[in-house]
């Protein structure tokens, strides 16, 4: 039996801009085109090991999180939920986070905002609810999993009304660039590495001009944008978008 395609409200660097190429160099994928890319090498790793570094973010593409992924709930179709984003994104002004900057997180790397940025919080929160209508309730299995993160009270109540416990006030938006990296000299390593490699990046203005959606086509296979909506209207849809429809 195929399982449905999953779904997920992101943001993401336009292609073609410097941070886009970036990742994609540094993940070793182009989440706008799904091309696979050769990874550069980094000194003191080899190549077997930093795919393996790679791997989680570069299934997911380079992204910040705004609504995790979903399966569209029974009767709801791919189109219904893009044109509700598509207008969704019409009535946001875009914003820059003022800066952002290289953290570990439960031992992974990411770039994340250097200070709380009010308006990315109030797009990820107001994606949450407004698409809530759109997600499939998660089934036993899905909440087992997610409880073995041994979440907090708080946590597991937004698990239950949301599908997933990072969100509101539990949220913290972050731009995936490594997996779990539990050895410090390892970590303090990749670390130096991706200073250097994103230094015009850090402690530097993050402009948020779209609401991207993102999908993966089935368990295990990487996540492509599906389309882009410019925020404060407009519409900028990925290619593969309607030769499928």
């Amino acid at each position: 039996m195929n399982e449905p395609p999953r779904y997920a409200l992101y943001y993401a660097p336009r292609p073609g801009d410097a941070l886009a190429v970036s990742a994609a160099q540094w993940l070793g994928r182009d989440p706008e085109t799904g091309q696979t890319k050769p990874l550069r090498p980094v000194h003191g790793l080899s190549l077997d090991r930093l795919a393996e570094i790679t791997a989680d973010p570069r299934l997911y593409g380079f992204h910040g999180t705004l609504k995790a992924p979903i399966v569209l709930a029974d009767g709801l179709f791919e189109r219904e939920f893009l044109e509700a984003v598509g207008r969704f994104a019409a009535g946001c002004r875009p914003f820059s986070v003022p800066a952002v900057q290289l953290a570990e997180l439960s031992g992974f790397l990411a770039l994340v905002p250097a200070q709380r940025c009010m308006e990315l919080h109030e797009l990820a929160d107001q994606c949450v609810v407004e698409f809530d209508e759109f997600r499939q309730p998660a089934d036993e299995a899905e909440l087992a999993r997610r409880r073995k993160a041994d979440l907090s009270p708080r946590q597991d109540e937004l698990l239950m009304r949301w599908g997933y416990p990072y969100v509101l006030e539990q949220w913290r938006f972050h731009l995936t660039l490594t997996g779990r990296l539990p050895d410090s000299a390892e970590r303090t390593l990749v670390s130096n590495v991706l200073r250097q490699r994103f230094a015009g990046f850090l402690d530097r203005p993050l402009p948020v001009a779209d609401l991207c959606v993102f999908r993966q086509p089935g368990p295990g296979r990487p996540f492509t944008v599906q389309a882009r909506f410019r925020l404060g209207g407009g519409r900028r849809v990925s290619v593969e978008t309607w030769r499928a429809a």
